[in-house]
């Protein structure tokens, strides 16, 4: 069975003039297209652009991609880990970034992929989630192996101010399976799906859920094997791997099933390849979205 959630069951009441996360996503969806666009500047991305590995390189990466998609994708999705390498001037970058995605009216998603207990959770959800913090971003990434209610202090935050999370459930890494398989039809994966519906329930009478999960786009017959019901869970599935990673959007619809208006498709080095120019990263996004 699925972790005890502690929130009240009421509808969420996010920070004044900001709908819930699920409900701008969306919208967003549904105007532009299923795309999330990973940011990812890989130290071979920034070289084939032609831009150092340094602070200013990622500074023109990161702020291109962002001019060549808002008026194409749903979201944008920075991988924290390639700025946390250039350290606080890395970071810093970020912020810049996770701003400029505001101004422009863009969804972003920090794919950081916190996950810890008690007190330094609920800091993670402070620099993610909280109105007024630098870091803030729409959604966050979370990972719930210790524990889904170890998430709270980020489940709570993000409904209080209208942001969202998405949950690591199924990925698509070779390892993964190791722990997330375990259990077969009452796997691990298959009880933090489950968390996730219930505690989608305070957002019941929304189109869509804040309480997304992240499944790989190429796990192929896991769901099914698993017996796994994503469509149940009310909340937007982020699929990592479209375009470079192998899948397809038919491929992606035979994998999701009956989930799949709810997936938020992501490809990163499939658009981020066609750089540096602005022109031509959009025609690469506009490929990528007529494939969904």
């Amino acid at each position: 069975m699925p972790s005890s959630s502690k929130h009240d069951g009421g509808s969420p009441a996010p920070a004044a003039g900001r709908a819930p996360f699920g409900v701008r996503l969306a919208a967003a969806m549904t105007a532009r297209g299923p795309l999330c666009v990973g940011i990812d500047p890989h130290p071979g991305l920034l070289a084939a652009w032609g831009l150092a590995d340094n602070v200013q390189g990622l500074r023109s990466f990161s702020l291109t991609v962002l001019e060549a998609v808002a008026p194409l994708a749903a979201a944008i999705k920075p991988q924290v880990a390639l700025y946390e390498r250039h350290g606080s001037a890395g970071l810093a970058v970020l912020e810049e970034l996770l701003a400029a995605s505001t101004e422009a009216g863009m969804l972003s998603i920090a794919d950081a992929k916190r996950g810890d207990i008690g007190s330094t959770m609920a800091g993670y959800a402070d620099a993610w989630l909280r109105d007024g913090s630098a870091l803030a971003a729409d959604a966050v990434t979370l990972s719930p192996y210790l524990g889904f209610e170890s998430l709270r202090p980020a489940l709570d935050m993000a409904a209080a101010n209208g942001r969202g999370v998405f949950v690591l459930a199924l990925t698509s890494n070779p390892e993964g399976a190791s722990v997330q398989h375990v259990g077969g039809h009452e796997s691990v994966a298959k009880r933090i799906v489950q968390a996730s519906a219930q505690e989608n329930q305070r957002y019941a009478e929304q189109a869509l859920g804040s309480v997304g999960l992240v499944v790989g786009a190429t796990v192929g017959t896991a769901l099914a094997d698993l017996g796994i019901d994503l469509a149940a869970v009310h909340g937007p599935i982020l699929a990592p791997g479209l375009g470079a990673q192998g899948a397809t959007g038919a491929e992606m619809r035979t994998t999701f099933g009956t989930a799949y208006p709810a997936v938020l498709a992501t490809s990163s080095r499939g658009i981020l390849a066609a750089g540096p120019e602005v022109a031509a990263l959009r025609v690469a996004t506009e490929a990528t979205l007529s494939g969904l």
